[in-house]
């Protein structure tokens, strides 16, 4: 058997943190994102069989997870390393007034991913790294379901094919859907 892993990023989180910088924030999934939880699970399944179950841990993930796990009867590994970037001292703000406050400051993260960052918040590079350390403890053989985020989902489809940084936001997943790593 090989391995694939197939990331699914979490349904929509609730209309109040729209336009929001909520990144490793906890904030609550909106009504429609629960009502599609059996879609994504029914996705999930269509697959074959599950061998692991990974996610966040943060609640607009755990739904999701647990909705899966119920499914495939296996546990629900928490993993911190999957969550969203952090933004530091912009969490929980609205994306506008971070921008009239930075300008194109915020390109940082693409133009210097190594040494820019949010203020108290992680580089670029600082969220590859934990992912990647996360990736590569990952079994070599089975089926891997991941309930993450869209950023550590772009560091991964980004990072594998050795794509620049500056291709990474393009790789950002739709809330409520899933990709399979083209490697697995």
């Amino acid at each position: 058997m090989n391995r694939t892993v197939l990331l699914v990023r979490h349904p929509p989180v609730a209309d109040a943190f729209r336009g929001v910088c909520y990144g490793s924030s906890d904030v609550p999934l909106s009504g429609d994102g629960l009502a599609g939880l059996k879609a994504v699970t029914d996705a999930v399944q269509a697959g074959g069989p599950v061998t692991h179950l990974y996610h966040s841990g943060l609640t607009r993930c755990v739904a999701l997870a647990e909705e899966a796990a119920a499914l495939t009867g296996l546990p629900a590994v928490v993993d911190a390393r999957l969550r969203e970037r952090c933004f530091g001292a912009w969490e929980l703000r609205p994306w506008d007034d971070i921008y009239a406050e930075t300008g194109d400051g915020m390109t940082g993260m693409v133009t210097h991913p190594g040494t820019w960052r949010p203020p108290c918040g992680e580089t670029t590079y600082e969220l590859r790294d934990r992912v990647l350390a996360w990736y590569v403890e990952l079994p070599m053989v089975g089926r891997i379901v991941t309930v993450t985020h869209g950023g550590p989902i772009a560091v991964l489809l980004g990072t594998l094919p050795g794509f620049p940084v500056c291709r990474w936001a393009d790789l950002v997943p739709t809330c409520g859907t899933a990709v399979l790593l083209p490697d697995g």
